[in-house]
């Protein structure tokens, strides 16, 4: 990585490109400290944003980890979305996303009524990342729950699913 960051930072493009680019490749954050830490990362796969709601419970949780690896949402040879995450050796990258649930119809500020109190919702977060984990072999990364992070991601596509494990 030393000589790539290297590499990079002599590149005519300009400063901001090239420290775009070892922010892109996570090698900016090794060698400047103000950058942060990456706390997860995955290439190909989801970047799952979970809001845990008020009564949300286990049999919620159950439903999710069953749905998000089958689901055939990534392309085949075709070009069709035939392909599962399985299929395709991707990672998931799950987010505790709490703002998921604001209400915004009323009003100038969000109401997040429907979301779950934080114990609940950290409890029922970390036992998805674990039956994720046990139950399949993808490669399960996580952010840090109730930390505020600078999430990159390239929605490819851009394709985004909304799943409702009450709808």
């Amino acid at each position: 990585n030393r000589v790539l960051f290297l590499q990079i930072l002599q590149q005519p493009r300009g400063l901001v490109h090239e420290l775009r680019r070892m922010n892109q490749y996570s090698i900016l954050g090794r060698y400047l400290p103000a950058f942060g830490k990456i706390v997860g990362q995955i290439r190909a796969g989801l970047v799952v944003l979970l809001g845990v709601a008020r009564g949300d419970t286990e049999t919620d949780l159950a439903y999710l980890v069953e749905k998000i690896p089958a689901l055939r949402i990534f392309s085949d040879e075709a070009g069709k979305m035939n392909r599962s995450l399985a299929e395709i050796g991707g990672g998931v990258l799950a987010i505790s996303q709490f703002t998921l649930l604001g209400d915004t119809r009323k009003g100038r500020r969000p109401g997040f009524d429907q979301a779950a109190d934080p114990a609940t919702a950290q409890r029922l977060y970390g036992q998805f990342i674990e039956q994720l984990r046990q139950t399949t072999d993808l490669t399960v990364e996580t952010g840090i729950f109730g930390a505020h992070m600078k999430i990159d991601l390239v929605n490819d596509g851009p394709v985004t699913f909304v799943l409702d494990s009450r709808n």
